[in-house]
């Protein structure tokens, strides 16, 4: 290492939450790329030594060799960095084509996405290990999909790009084109201490072909010889917040919400206002579970979406009216209390709905930071599905 701490560059950094928790590791950033304003506003007023590089701007006009000189500064160490001389880039590249909550039409090729430029800046920084995250979605889509009604016996067979899981084949390719080892493994949060239900799928590449693996889970759903999930209340109950902020709901959604208990959800409705509470969405498939959504407080929150305040991702508090606030919504995605969000409260919300969650960030960050302090790490490998996928990839 060239600095007492093993030194970051973040891409697609948004508010912080995977590189916050990776400095609870014990990791220094030193610099990012993102380009929302409001999230690079964020970092700056939480991480003033990253002004230069907390500016609003776009991956694909970012120079490696600018994020070299920029690290340089913050070291203060009277020069450029060289390739190489990173231990860790990190980020995770928007996540929309992949995900199951979209258009599964809309899929595309990783190798046309801002995917790619991940790759780019990896290649050019060369660091010892990089960490990319991103939806469950990724392990199963294909690139090109094809309508249900177009499949079966009168129609072609799938082609391989219409496959369950070829994006994800395309995305190992080009990860081991980089000539690093790569393992990938789904991570539920609160399986590390997050008082969340949220799967991400996460990716670690050593350059220097280390074994890698994955962080032992330190929390269980049963409980069994380790400590059970953590629920809502242990998130929020002793948050001093006398001035919430939050999207207060129209007196229509209030109708319907106040005859409901908390955990339950649409469902719960009489049968005969159903579907006047429902609308369009009435006669639409799928679960549907957040409509009208009243959390629990006996029970980890769900996914933390960028907007609880919707009709279909209500997020709304156990025993008040009101969606989650913001300071709500970032104690379950465990961020600090001091953590300054900039922007509007759609923003705030925004930010932290799109965050990795701090403690698994930190969890990650543990992982990796003991390979570096060369200590052996308890680890989980990937499964077997993942092993047979990975080893096909290899021997292309």
């Amino acid at each position: 290492m060239i600095y007492s701490k093993p030194i970051l560059i973040s891409l697609f950094t948004g508010a912080f939450g995977l590189d916050l928790g990776m400095e609870q590791a014990g990791f220094h950033t030193v610099s990012v790329v993102e380009k929302d304003s409001d999230a690079v506003r964020t970092i700056a007023l939480n991480r003033p030594h990253l002004n230069e590089s907390a500016v609003p701007r776009e991956i694909e006009k970012v120079d490696a060799q600018n994020l070299l000189q920029e690290a340089g500064k913050v070291l203060d160490i009277g020069r450029t960095l060289k390739p190489g001389e990173v231990d860790l880039v990190t980020g995770g590249p928007p996540c929309q084509p992949f995900s199951t909550a979209g258009k599964r039409g809309s899929v595309g090729d990783p190798r046309g996405s801002l995917f790619m430029d991940f790759i780019r800046v990896v290649k050019e920084i060369q660091p010892r290990f990089f960490v990319m995250e991103n939806v469950r979605g990724l392990l199963s889509a294909p690139i090109r999909h094809r309508s249900h009604n177009q499949r079966g016996e009168n129609f072609p067979p799938l082609e391989p790009d219409e496959m369950r899981g070829s994006a994800l084949k395309v995305v190992l390719a080009e990860m081991q084109g980089l000539g690093y080892d790569v393992d990938y493994n789904l991570l539920e949060a609160a399986n590390y201490g997050v008082p969340q239900n949220r799967n991400r799928v996460v990716f670690i590449g050593s350059r220097d072909r280390e074994s890698i693996s994955f962080p032992l889970a330190t929390y269980a759903q049963d409980g069994n010889k380790l400590p059970k999930w953590r629920t809502l209340r242990d998130a929020i109950w002793d948050l001093n917040d006398p001035e919430p902020e939050f999207i207060s709901y129209s007196e229509n959604r209030l109708k319907f919400l106040r005859l409901l208990k908390a955990g339950q959800n649409w469902r719960y409705l009489p049968k005969d206002l159903l579907k006047e509470a429902m609308g369009g969405a009435y006669e639409s498939g799928g679960g549907k579970v957040g409509f009208y959504r009243r959390l629990s407080f006996d029970k980890p929150s769900p996914t933390v979406t960028t907007s609880p305040f919707q009709k279909a991702t209500d997020m709304c508090h156990p025993l008040d009216l009101r969606p989650l606030s913001v300071r709500e919504c970032a104690r379950i995605q465990t961020f600090p209390d001091d953590w300054i969000f900039d922007g509007s409260i759609s923003s705030k919300y925004k930010q932290i709905g799109n965050a990795v969650p701090v403690l698994l960030g930190k969890a990650i960050g543990d992982y990796i930071y003991s390979i570096i302090q060369e200590e052996k790490p308890k680890g989980k490998n990937i499964s077997d599905q993942h092993k047979f996928l990975f080893t096909n990839i290899r021997n292309k």
